[in-house]
């Protein structure tokens, strides 16, 4: 896929930007003056990004896969290690459709007549959440999580777990293993031996 030039990234207006970012020419930033991206990260064709006030946050080694989405107006932040399969929806708000007031259509109906549910999505670090799946207001996937494609994640997670389903569902616990690798993937980094390749495939 085309990705955007270092001096493209730069016109965007991005909160923070680091190094070897690999970003689709056909994702969407909304409000980038709210997003902060970390170095090594990856985004692909068709991401959507729409910050509100507490912004977007990327770690480092962090990978968005295409269609996936970033909405809301509380924070979301995907922490270091971390990757977000296709067509993952992410919700940092939501309406309430219970009839007592009126529901989304942003574009159509003011704030004033609607109310909303806006609390923080926290990925941290080693986490990740599979293709179709959605993740609700509120919920943080703990350090080393992971969800199995079609999840609906509605409450937060505990570490080192693997999640799946919709009702979700405790699978099994995770390994721990790859924390090993990351002396090594550091000291690659810092010796500059990590190339763009790596990423732009």
């Amino acid at each position: 896929m085309p990705f955007l030039t270092n001096e493209q990234l730069h016109k965007i207006g991005f909160a923070k930007l680091g190094e070897h970012v690999f970003i689709s020419d056909k994702a969407s930033f909304h409000n980038p003056s709210n997003i902060s991206m970390g170095s090594y990260v990856r985004i692909d064709d068709f991401c959507v990004f729409s910050a509100g006030e507490d912004g977007i946050e990327l770690g480092d080694f962090v990978h968005i896969g295409c269609f996936s989405s970033l909405i809301g107006q509380a924070k979301i932040k995907i922490g270091n290690y971390s990757g977000v399969s296709s067509k993952v929806a992410i919700y940092s708000s939501s309406d309430d459709f219970s009839g007592h007031s009126l529901p989304g259509f942003r574009v159509v109906i003011p704030d004033e007549v609607r109310h909303m549910t806006n609390k923080p999505v926290i990925f941290e670090e080693f986490t990740g959440v599979g293709t179709l799946s959605v993740v609700f207001p509120g919920v943080t996937i703990r350090e080393g999580a992971m969800v199995g494609a079609l999840s609906l994640i509605r409450k937060s997670l505990k570490p080192w777990s693997i999640y799946s389903g919709n009702p979700l569902k405790f699978i099994k616990g995770r390994s721990q293993e790859m924390l090993k690798f990351i002396h090594e993937l550091e000291k690659m980094r810092k010796e500059g031996l990590l190339k763009d390749y790596d990423l732009n495939v």
